[in-house]
């Protein structure tokens, strides 16, 4: 142990540095709400040290961190988050489901082929690995098994979006590295605490509410129904939680959509993401405050609840 003399000087204290994270949640088509905040900061010039994406999220997360045009991420989107690309049912799975002793029925349960989703998600991104991220990656899912948030950090980034995005019911789990995995919102919808852990003490959130079904007339829409209570709820207390903790500083970016948007309507996909840049302007005097103070740990701003779906 090395003693300081009393005639030294004690060492300068050091204010930590800013760390800043983007954390983009779970919210289908709407997560492309997220090209319009990248647009905002990439004027601005301010640049981002670990971007976390869960759910659709994940899709912007991951093209971000890999340095996609927006105009390819958009293109991505439009494609991957479409009725032909989803919506076709998994019969074989529906039979199971009806005649579970006879036919036999597992963990591995879809409503939906995935078939044209994978196929989707592997054509955009290929080979890439975590590794080949140009700003830290972190995607979240939930383990089938014990509920527990699953970071994926390393590996193929194709195979994790798809575990992000294994809607319950939807899409059948994904198996990663020897873990069933279903979609990240099961465990947190807009998982800020992750930034966190990795360092981050300014963090730019954005947050979608799930769309309520206006009529439940299948058992697809049913399952949609259920998974919007529950990603509405945890994402609420989400929010509260962060808002209290003081854990460093959230900024909450929630676009107002002045259209409803359903889980398909790609077709409004530039509208989104010209929302998403503006719920982002909104929120740029108090960040640009907050990068031009001095590192200094400060008190976080009051939450915003989010907005409501219409």
């Amino acid at each position: 142990m090395t003693l300081t003399s009393p005639t030294q000087p004690p060492p300068a204290y050091a204010p930590p540095q800013r760390r800043v994270a983007l954390v983009i949640g779970s919210g289908s088509v709407k997560c492309a709400a997220a090209l319009g905040l990248w647009r905002v900061l990439q004027r601005e010039g301010i640049g981002l040290d670990l971007i976390v994406g869960c759910s659709g999220g994940s899709l912007y997360a991951a093209t971000t961190a890999l340095g996609f045009t927006a105009e390819h991420a958009a293109d991505l989107s439009a494609r991957l988050f479409t009725r032909e690309a989803t919506g076709q049912r998994d019969r074989a799975a529906l039979l199971r489901a009806a005649f579970p002793r006879l036919l036999g029925f597992s963990e591995r349960f879809g409503l939906r082929s995935d078939r044209r989703v994978v196929a989707g998600i592997r054509e955009a991104f290929g080979e890439r690995t975590f590794a080949d991220a140009t700003v830290p990656l972190y995607i979240t899912a939930t383990d089938f098994h014990t509920g527990e948030q699953v970071v994926l950090s390393r590996g193929s980034v194709a195979e994790a979006v798809r575990a992000s995005i294994a809607i319950p019911f939807a899409f059948a789990p994904h198996e990663v590295d020897g873990r069933l995995l279903i979609d990240g919102f099961m465990s947190d919808p807009l998982p800020v605490g992750v930034a966190i852990k990795e360092g981050a003490n300014v963090i730019v959130a954005m947050g979608f509410e799930s769309p309520y079904q206006t009529r439940v007339t299948s058992v697809g829409r049913f399952a949609f129904q259920m998974s919007s209570i529950m990603t509405n709820n945890l994402l609420r207390a989400s929010f509260a939680f962060h808002g209290l903790a003081h854990h460093g500083e959230v900024i909450p970016v929630i676009p107002r959509f002045g259209e409803r948007i359903r889980l398909f309507d790609t077709a409004k996909i530039p509208y989104i993401i010209d929302e998403g840049e503006r719920a982002m302007e909104e929120q740029m005097p108090y960040l640009r405050r907050l990068l031009a103070a001095s590192p200094a740990p400060a008190a976080s701003p009051v939450p915003v609840a989010p907005a409501a779906a219409v």
